[in-house]
């Protein structure tokens, strides 16, 4: 068996691993296998969205651009997800670009194919909604940790998420590159990788950065920001859904403002983390679809 033919029966991606056999074999002729050089731009901030990608080991970043040229990451797309999310969303273009950050393959399908499947209200369009929902919590956790944590934890956070799509500690990256990613000046970056290699958590040589003590980094990535959802849903499986998101409470409405601030107080000390691997992983086995 070739190793073309090897991918498209058995898709490294999760989100295509997911499906039921007759789904896939719906959507397997029109995938087409491409390859994903460094710097490849899939689209562009205000262009039409003509295709989708499911990456295998490639990683794709999706990034915000000021009026003044610089750039900021505000998401990361690997074997976990799909790029094109907007496409379900009711819109074919976005005020994001994505382009590959560490190069690889990806399943590639046409804009109308993913889009007529996703409307036939299948297994796909839940998986790609329950996909939506970790975009969001990680989104939203992203958006705290920047605010109140510091460069050097940051970093810690951004090289653990690129480690846990890739699934591998070693990874080609350059300092510039960071810079560009986190929104910062290379200098900064400079001075905190410097700070962890010194620490013995990473190493950096030659634009290559290894992690070489996990566990320390995850403790330098910062603590949690807790989240709590407030809601008019009782259903216990939205309750499992919010939590699998990544958010520490469920709390229903009316809410009650002393039970309120007894749970914010409980929640201070929270370290969990978010992985939106695992959520994927963990919905996609109590969904069932096989």
């Amino acid at each position: 068996m070739s190793l073309d033919k090897k991918l498209f029966q058995q898709p490294p991606n999760k989100l295509l691993a997911s499906l039921p056999a007759s789904d896939y074999e719906r959507l397997v002729r029109h995938l087409k296998l491409v390859s994903l050089p460094v710097q490849q731009v899939l689209y562009q901030a205000a262009e039409p969205i003509t295709h989708v990608y499911f990456p295998d080991k490639s990683v794709v970043s999706i990034v915000t651009t000021m009026e003044d040229g610089s750039t900021a990451e505000v998401g990361i797309v690997s074997n976990e997800g799909m790029v094109g999310i907007p496409l379900i969303l009711g819109d074919d273009t976005t005020t994001t670009t994505a382009f590959v950050q560490i190069s690889g393959a990806a399943m590639q399908l046409d804009a109308d194919v993913l889009k007529a499947e996703f409307n036939r209200g299948g297994v796909l369009q839940t998986l790609l909604l329950c996909y939506v929902q970790a975009i969001y919590s990680e989104l939203a956790q992203g958006a705290a940790c920047n605010r109140l944590h510091t460069l050097e934890e940051r970093l810690a956070r951004w090289l653990l998420t690129v480690s846990d799509r890739l699934e591998s500690e070693d990874f080609p990256l350059t300092q510039e590159f960071i810079s560009q990613m986190l929104g910062v000046r290379r200098s900064g970056v400079t001075v905190a990788a410097s700070t962890l290699s010194r620490a013995g958590m990473i190493r950096y040589q030659r634009g290559h950065i290894s992690i070489l003590n996990r566990e320390n980094l995850e403790a330098k990535r910062g603590r949690k920001i807790p989240a709590i959802a407030l809601t008019a849903s009782t259903f216990e499986e939205h309750r499992k859904r919010a939590r699998l998101a990544g958010y520490d409470r469920y709390q229903c409405k009316p809410i009650d403002i002393d039970e309120l601030a007894s749970v914010v107080a409980s929640l201070r000390n929270s370290n969990n983390t978010f992985d939106i691997s695992a959520y994927n992983r963990e919905i996609c086995k109590q969904e069932s679809f096989n």
